[in-house]
């Protein structure tokens, strides 16, 4: 029989704006919705594995099911996964269209997993590809590599533990479309495991100054982890190749803005820029295209 916790949000809640954050794609081993409109998400916890099913139930709040040696872990950590630690009323629109965006999402949470390397590998992994062929990667690496999840989902995956990321061949990282800066990184990074745990108890800024410790991590991959493991609300992604067009796009009609003028864009949100972002995210407005999507590379062809 799985744990069960229920929890209810104390104001205005959207589970999958909220958790959309955590999926690695449509085929994400480790994270799926169900046609009931609940979330399963397969987590490697400090207590072993562990699968969480949650879903919303309008009048009643979120109900958890968990499974598993981790599943006493991931049921006393819902509320901060759900987002029960951020404060949405510290922000202050100060656009047209954030403000309009903050009116239509009054649900967003911002979430904090507690689990740093669950985040950092995969944000590794999109390091300088396209999301494409990252998702790639993620998904291979935790079918061939993870261990199924507790529970009765037999699709969801478990990522493996450090160990088993430290004794995956070479052979099998170009299988998967990685690069030997990439995989370089993610072997740093789980060779001091328990440091970058530690991360998850440190306040945003120290946190950030442990990750970028890890050669290969820097201020890009650093921000997106976060983002999710501390629902850092000022962890402004910076170094994004998409990002500063779509924020600059959408709040000034202009092409071409690059990192420092995004920054400018969103200085009126110092402390909330995560969150301003994201909201402008999700008022669609859109850059039109002008080019065909950057190629797929395949380093298995080299």
């Amino acid at each position: 029989m799985p744990a069960r916790r229920t929890w209810v949000p104390p104001g205005p809640y959207d589970l999958m704006s909220s958790l959309c954050v955590l999926r690695r794609g449509p085929a994400d081993p480790a994270f799926r919705t169900d046609a009931s409109g609940a979330v399963w998400r397969a987590s490697r916890t400090p207590d072993g594995p562990g699968t969480l099913r949650v879903v919303q139930r309008y009048g009643t709040g979120v109900e958890a099911e968990a499974w598993g040696p981790g599943a006493q872990w991931l049921l006393d950590r819902l509320p901060a996964l759900l987002g029960a630690d951020d404060d949405p009323s510290a922000f202050v629109p100060r656009h047209r269209l954030v403000h309009e965006a903050h009116r239509r999402h009054p649900g967003l949470r911002l979430i904090r997993t507690g689990l740093v390397l669950e985040s950092l590998i995969p944000t590794i992994l999109e390091q300088k590809v396209t999301t494409d062929e990252a998702y790639r990667a993620w998904r291979l690496l935790l079918h061939r590599h993870g261990e199924p999840a507790p529970g009765p989902d037999d699709r969801l995956r478990v990522m493996p533990d450090p160990r088993a990321w430290a004794l995956i061949p070479s052979w099998e990282w170009h299988r998967a479309g990685v690069d030997a800066k990439r995989s370089s990184a993610v072997l740093r990074a789980v060779r001091a495991a328990r440091r970058m745990e530690e991360a998850a108890g440190m306040d945003v800024a120290a946190a950030s100054a442990r990750l970028q410790a890890i050669p290969g991590v820097g201020p890009w991959t650093a921000a997106e982890t976060l983002q999710r493991t501390h629902g850092g609300a000022d962890a402004i992604t910076v170094g994004d190749l998409h990002l500063p067009g779509a924020i600059g796009y959408a709040l000034t009609g202009r092409r071409g803005t690059d990192d420092a003028a995004m920054l400018e864009l969103l200085a009126p949100y110092a402390g909330q820029r995560h969150r301003a972002a994201r909201l402008i995210l999700l008022a669609g407005r859109r850059m039109p295209r002008r080019a065909p999507r950057f190629p797929v590379g395949d380093i298995r062809a080299l």
